[in-house]
């Protein structure tokens, strides 16, 4: 239990202090400083990384991704740098803490809702939500929290998993391997801030698209 479980490592004004929520702060002082150091010494990279994610929530979300990518896009570079940073010894994946991945997914959970009235104003929204009959909304809420559920659970079991699996492999073959069972690992981990990234613009991308334009689509494709 003490692999999943976070330990506290000090407390302020009798708060306790976990090693995960460190490794968090660690981590957003190094994507602060990576972000600055890119705009100031190589913003054709910082640029590239940018258009990446745009085109990345483009072909996802089915609008202009424009106005999503920093929302977005932080968690997708946070998850990424955790899951690399996290095979360092001695620092802890936040996203192996389930305070962490509930956090994450009940921000999208609330973004879906900010992001759908500010594009179709409440009216407009709650009336997309209640499509076809006023009856569905309901469920159509309850899809909503089921969603942030799964987002939480998908992404805290995946990496635990892959986690356990290197820990296992490197207990049987401690002299061999180590470096592919790293490369593994961040890979995976990769995919994993990918696959919550993608999830997380199908989500909102679902909440900003107007009932018009989704006629227009059908009518596009038939």
């Amino acid at each position: 239990m003490d692999f999943v479980t976070p330990q506290v490592v000090f407390t302020i004004w009798g708060m306790p202090i976990t090693n995960t929520v460190t490794s968090t702060w660690i981590i957003m002082v190094i994507m602060i400083f990576l972000a600055w150091l890119l705009g100031r010494k190589k913003p054709i990279a910082l640029e590239m990384i940018v258009d990446f994610i745009t085109d990345l929530l483009g072909s996802t979300m089915g609008v202009e991704a424009t106005p999503y990518v920093p929302f977005i896009g932080t968690f997708f570079l946070f998850i990424a740098g955790a899951n690399v940073l996290g095979l360092i010894p001695g620092v802890e994946n936040p996203t192996k803490d389930l305070n962490t991945t509930a956090a994450l997914a009940i921000t999208v959970f609330f973004s879906v809702y900010y992001f759908g009235i500010r594009s179709q104003g409440l009216v407009g929204y709650l009336k997309s939500l209640a499509k076809p009959i006023i009856i569905l909304l309901p469920f159509e809420l309850i899809g909503h929290f089921t969603r942030a559920l799964s987002l939480t659970l998908r992404l805290f079991g995946n990496v635990i998993s892959i986690e356990l699996i290197v820990a296992i492999i490197f207990s049987l073959l401690p002299y061999f391997l180590p470096s592919v069972m790293a490369l593994y690992g961040a890979a995976t981990g990769l995919i994993q801030a990918y696959i919550f990234t993608i999830l997380a613009a199908t989500y909102i991308g679902a909440g900003v698209v107007t009932t018009e334009e989704l006629v227009k689509r059908k009518l596009a494709a038939a």
